[in-house]
């Protein structure tokens, strides 16, 4: 009986919510130093700290151009086109937001820059923004927000160029992950029968407790 008390009482004391996963380095703060211009970064590098190139390779820019958000922002086209990626702790089943800011190398064509961020076992989204009209020194930065529901307890979330074009490609900044869901909470019927459980229970023990004194 005591057992059954305490895993009832387990189940209300249940969490409804979860604090947003762990994630670091979203605006690029983190890591080796590009200075005034820019370091370009291969899938061997080690440079961007929670972050690993994970195809072609990218531009970590420094006060090359204005940066979205502090004084780092990344170019996803290198050389070539190129993608990001990070793996971190997920609650399985719940929904996240990932915020960005998007822009684009507005020293080349084409004017629409296009990249898609993906997470593992969900659908990736393509996202694309129009440098017409921007400069290094004002880039236009804009918001956009991807979401997914995470599959386990680690999920890769990725950042990949679509632009074909070497040196100018969509530029990143500012990614923030942030969960969205609570846990499941019991549906009212649940309640209802967990609440008519605790009753039973109690009735029960003061019955019991008539037996003995009356014995």
């Amino acid at each position: 009986m005591k057992g059954l008390l305490l895993g009832l009482a387990a189940t209300l004391a249940l969490p409804t919510a979860a604090q947003a996963a762990t994630f670091m380095n979203g605006d690029f703060e983190t890591g080796s130093n590009p200075g005034s211009y820019f370091l370009r970064l291969g899938t061997d590098s080690t440079a961007l700290t929670g972050w690993t190139i994970t195809s072609g390779n990218v531009e970590l820019k420094g006060g090359y151009w204005e940066a979205g958000s502090g004084g780092r922002s990344i170019d996803l086209n290198g050389s070539m086109m190129g993608a990001i990626a990070q793996t971190f702790d997920t609650v399985a089943g719940m929904t996240y937001n990932v915020d960005f800011l998007m822009a684009g190398n507005p020293e080349g064509g084409p004017a629409v820059k296009t990249m898609e961020v993906a997470a593992t076992g969900n659908d990736g989204q393509i996202f694309s923004f129009d440098n017409t009209g921007f400069s290094k020194a004002d880039m236009g930065w804009t918001n956009y927000t991807y979401s997914f529901t995470a599959l386990s307890d680690v999920t890769t979330l990725s950042f990949a160029s679509l632009t074909e074009s070497p040196w100018t490609g969509p530029a990143l900044d500012n990614v923030r992950v942030t969960a969205l869901s609570a846990l499941p909470v019991p549906e009212p019927t649940t309640w209802a029968l967990m609440m008519g459980g605790f009753a039973l229970i109690g009735s029960t023990m003061r019955r019991r407790r008539s037996i003995v004194q009356f014995s």
